[in-house]
């Protein structure tokens, strides 16, 4: 099959290069009778996929074991479905071009809710049966994880067992207990018994659950077979200077979205932005030292050659030590022209040292996101920054010559009103008014000021989880009037489709009856729906009306905190009534404070015995 796809495929497709899998520190083994083999399979485009963290530590974590070889697999752009469909050719993991449908597992990433059509695509080009329940004996195990796992029920009925939490801690213990299944012998049911009584693993064919008939609310959740528990606790890495990291990285041929060493240098938030799911699920905070950091980098560029490295948290300017960190970094790389980002910096915690150090190499465009427009609704989402934070680090960073600012808002929020909405351009104004106060000689030539918006989608595990979405013509008619209440040429303005956000809440707060419309959309040929030039949402609202499904009953509907919510049966360490209180003081735009100052007790310090939490 290789021969043939180089010969007669590739050459009809655009990037062929990403359909190949020969990249530098690609790994190639010799496989064998007795070798697992596993196909990382991320459902979005090779670009997209390569620049994903998470799968750079499992493909190296995986190949540590001998008898496992983990490949790639990515979603094939359009062009290239095409060609695999039209001569009915399956789809395959990148480094061998094994058939889909020849490994043991393929696991999916779940990081946006807008690519789980394109896993039921994936799955039919690489002739694996949709259904789990419908899956022959010799079929591989569909396996997935990542954050959209902690609501796996809109997927229950097409994924074997999800992975919930940190799968370092998980996913060497599935491979042992494959080997020992195998060796045991028996069959499918068999190994998902064994696997359903590893901590952190869920296989929804073992459980059942019933509605009500009148109001469609969730009656009962419960297991039925004895080796499934009734509650699946999330699993999580304690000390992330002990965890798997890999020296070496695949290198891409192609440019891909993030285009350098990516590096984790925390996991974890203790701001407690209401809104936020991952700052939630990932608490714990933990750290990993300097020296640990310093040398994996070294390592990491020495293996690459990449001249740029981003290090990577939730909120990466609440490292305890980032300011001694970025200068030791600065100063090994500064000779080799090797420039550190830092993408997730919060507003309140930028120092003008940070900037100084950063722009020595390599100066980039500043991103921040105040959230929100006004001090009334940053207090609603506890975001716990104030326009004077704001305005002092724009000024810093035009004092420092940059002239590029890109600012994150999200709009919907719960009590929002018009004039909040305006809010959000009065603050672009005062940013473009705060560069016209610096010396002429010093500032930027050029400014540009960009408000981006996106629209709020409440997502499990959060104080939010309970509070319904805007509706799509109430979000249009407040990007109408943000883009009305922008005067000065200076500031730019772009926002999120208001039909991809109401899907993503549909999915996001979904049940297992979202399954068969799922399966209706991909039928009608939905795919790639995160991207512009693919999503088409009448397609998916006929697959609704098909599926006698109401979507507005997952994303608009306000829900009672007594309401059993699809995902009620995990537990991610954050208690019901810390969230609940929560939500109760965003009615009143009550703040509560970052974890390190106080402990505000969300339930995650008695998650684990014995756990002390970073902050």
């Amino acid at each position: 099959m290789n021969n043939y796809i180089e010969k007669n495929i590739l050459p009809l497709v655009t990037k062929p290069i990403t359909y190949l899998g020969n990249e530098v520190n690609a790994v190639h083994k010799i496989p064998s009778p007795e070798m697992i083999r596993f196909a990382f399979a991320f459902p979005d485009t090779y670009e997209v996929g390569m620049s994903h963290l998470g799968m750079k530590i499992l493909y190296g974590l995986l190949n540590e074991e001998k008898d496992v070889w983990c490949e790639r697999v990515f979603a094939p752009w359009v062009d290239m479905e095409e060609q695999l469909r039209q001569h009915d050719l399956p789809l395959y993991g990148l480094e061998s071009m094994l058939p889909l449908n020849d490994y043991d597992f393929v696991g999916f990433t779940l990081q946006y809710e807008m690519s789980f059509s394109n896993i039921l695509n994936m799955l039919e080009l690489g002739k694996i049966t949709l259904r789990s329940a419908l899956r022959e004996e010799d079929e591989p195990f569909v396996i997935a994880g990542g954050p959209c796992a902690y609501n796996p029920e809109p997927l229950a009925d097409f994924i074997d067992l999800f992975v919930i939490g940190e799968a370092e801690e998980v996913i060497l213990k599935i491979m042992a207990a494959h080997r020992e299944w195998k060796k045991a012998g028996g069959n499918r049911q068999d190994f998902l018994k064994r696997a359903a009584q590893i901590d952190g693993v869920y296989v929804p064919a073992f459980y059942a659950v019933s509605y009500d008939k009148q109001t469609g609310l969730i009656t009962a959740f419960s297991p039925i077979v004895k080796e499934a528990p009734p509650t699946i606790r999330k699993q999580f890495i304690e000390n992330l200077d002990q965890a798997y990291f890999p020296e070496k990285i695949v290198v891409s041929y192609t440019e891909t979205v993030h285009d350098r060493i990516s590096y984790e240098i925390f996991r974890g938030c203790g701001r407690g932005c209401r809104f936020c799911q991952a700052g939630m699920i990932y608490r714990p905070t933990r750290e990993k030292t300097v020296p640990t950091i310093q040398a994996k980098i070294k390592a990491l560029i020495d293996a690459t050659g990449y001249d740029e490295v981003s290090l990577s948290s939730l909120s990466t300017g609440d490292y305890s030590e980032i300011e001694a960190l970025i200068k030791n970094l600065v100063c090994d790389y500064a000779d080799g022209k090797v420039s550190i980002s830092l993408p997730s910096l919060r507003i309140d915690s930028l120092s003008i040292e940070m900037l100084e150090e950063i722009q020595k190499v390599r100066k980039t465009g500043l991103t921040l996101a105040p959230e929100a427009g006004t001090q009334r609704m940053r207090d609603v989402i506890n975001k716990g920054v104030t326009e004077e934070n704001l305005l002092d680090t724009v000024r810093t960073a035009f004092e420092k010559g940059w002239g590029h600012v890109k600012l994150y808002f999200m709009i919907g929020l719960s009590g929002e009103t018009l004039t909040d909405i305006e809010g959000i351009a009065d603050l672009g104004q005062k940013v473009v008014d705060e560069y016209f106060k610096i010396d002429r000689e010093v500032r930027n030539k050029s400014l540009k000021v960009v408000l981006s918006t996106s629209s709020f989608v409440p997502k499990p595990f959060t104080p939010f989880q309970w509070m319904g979405q805007n509706t799509r013509e109430e979000f249009k008619q407040k990007q109408r009037h943000l883009k009305a209440s922008i005067k000065d040429r200076k500031i730019s303005y772009s926002w999120h489709d208001s039909g991809v956000s109401f899907l993503e809440a549909v999915f996001a707060r979904g049940d297992r009856r979202l399954g068969s419309v799922l399966e209706i959309a991909h039928q009608k040929g939905c795919r790639f729906d995160g991207w512009g030039e693919c999503f088409d949402l009448q397609k998916w609202m006929d697959a609704f009306d098909e599926a006698g499904v109401d979507p507005d009953f997952y994303a608009l509907r306000n829900r009672d905190y007594e309401e059993i919510l699809p995902w009620d049966f995990i537990n991610t360490g954050i208690t019901k009534d810390f969230l609940q209180t929560e939500a109760k003081k965003a009615e009143t735009a009550l703040t509560t404070p970052f974890c390190p100052d106080t402990c505000s007790n969300c339930g995650i310090m008695e998650f684990k015995k014995g756990w002390k939490c970073n902050g």
